[in-house]
């Protein structure tokens, strides 16, 4: 395609000045990410006898597929060194992982293209092609020729960078904000280990703990084994309680108990309080996180508690009322709250149908009789003394039922 420039097609080509005389062969093109949504190219490194020197990107005259020409022979000798920021684009990006955001997708590089704007050469495009791969394997001529096959424009990518260059992915694409925590927990799970560690450091906490929820337990335990224990540690800690605890379950006893001991005092008791019951019985898969009401609580009060929880919205479908000794009166749904006057007593919203519930050590079977038999949208933990401690939606069954892939079913088990 006219205008465009193969990367790898430039890899091993001649760099000559304009009247011809050939100066050495282009090893790599040097960019900065950071630089707008097309990095420009600052410079090659071009091969010298046994050298690799650096060329400035205002000494390139043109670059075409037949390789580079210079409007200057004056070359610095020295051995090029990367500074930091600096990619190099064959040795970094090529055949490496990507992040195509508008396709939500982790694809490799087969090519990539530059086109000249201005004075500049700017990186414009990915080709994820398996055909340009393959083209790539054949003789010179071919390796050189511009054949687009499956085209990204670089706009739309994420770059990830090679171990050992100083620079980061610091800001997340600003549209991988727009992804749901479902399809970036997808993007995370085909990552490599380098990649995958900086996407998430990328991300915002609260944004990476969502998204650690959504992955299945052997790739969730993958990440936390590669964070150092501090960092695992802080994104369980932001994680749903009964998330972690999944989480925790997997993990060998010494790594459990140094991930707790790193956690916040209060944090680390909650989870090792779940971690005591069984997990297939109800406070093994409870979410402890409730909004409690006193039957004298105005209804505006108990409404800014709720506006405290937006963390929690997902697990939060109700208000538990207690009477003064903490048990348990009502579960007042969160519709009736909102339609409700803010200067009411919450003791004016009690009433039938009233909540069903279950004991702390009830069974998966009897959780899941009586929440399809009651038709409601989630079950209270109650303890011996009928105190609300926690609540089970029915995705927290479903997590329980199926918590990873190639996991049998209860019935399948043996």
């Amino acid at each position: 395609m006219e205008g465009l420039v193969s990367v790898a097609g430039l890899a091993g080509g001649p760099v000559a000045t304009i009247g011809g005389s050939e100066v050495g062969r282009l090893v790599d093109v040097v960019v900065r990410w950071g630089s707008g949504l097309y990095p420009a190219a600052t410079g090659l490194v071009v091969r010298v006898g046994v050298r690799r020197a650096f060329v400035h990107a205002g000494q390139i005259a043109q670059m075409t597929s037949g390789g580079v020409e210079l409007n200057s022979v004056r070359l610095d000798l020295r051995d090029f060194v990367r500074r930091p920021g600096e990619v190099l684009l064959n040795r970094d990006v090529l055949d490496h992982q990507l992040v195509d955001v508008d396709g939500a997708r982790v694809v490799r590089a087969s090519d990539l293209y530059l086109a000249r704007v201005g004075q500049l050469y700017l990186l414009v495009g990915v080709d994820i092609g398996m055909r340009t791969f393959l083209r790539r394997l054949g003789p010179a001529r071919l390796r050189r020729s511009v054949v687009p096959g499956l085209v990204i424009d670089w706009a739309d990518v994420a770059p990830f960078t090679a171990p050992g260059a100083r620079v980061r992915l610091r800001e997340p694409h600003q549209r991988l904000r727009e992804l749901h925590p479902g399809e970036l927990a997808d993007l995370l799970e085909d990552l490599g280990r380098a990649e995958r560690r900086e996407l998430l450091t990328s991300l915002a906490p609260e944004t990476a703990a969502d998204v650690l929820e959504e992955m299945a337990t052997g790739e969730l335990i993958e990440v936390l084994r590669d964070a150092a224990p501090e960092e695992a540690a802080a994104l369980l800690a932001r994680m749903e309680p009964d998330e972690a605890v999944d989480a925790l379950r997997e993990l060998a006893d010494a790594d459990r108990r140094a991930l707790l001991a790193a956690m916040p005092a209060p944090t680390a008791a909650e989870l090792t309080g779940l971690l005591a019951y069984p997990e297939r019985e109800a406070g093994g898969f409870m979410t402890p996180h409730l909004v409690v009401a006193q039957l004298s609580d105005a209804v505006g009060a108990v409404l800014g508690r709720l506006r405290a929880e937006k963390e929690h919205a997902t697990d939060i479908d109700a208000v538990v009322v207690v009477d003064d000794d903490g048990r348990l009166v009502d579960d007042v749904p969160l519709f009736d709250l909102l339609v409700a006057d803010t200067a009411d007593r919450m003791e004016t919203l009690v009433g039938p149908p009233w909540p069903a519930t279950v004991d702390v050590h009830a069974g998966l079977e009897q959780v899941v009789d009586k929440l399809t038999g009651n038709r409601s949208s989630s079950l209270l933990v109650v303890d011996a003394d009928e105190r609300p401690v926690g609540r089970i939606l029915a995705d927290d069954i479903l997590d329980v039922l199926a918590t990873a892939r190639g996991r049998r079913w209860p019935w399948q088990q043996r």
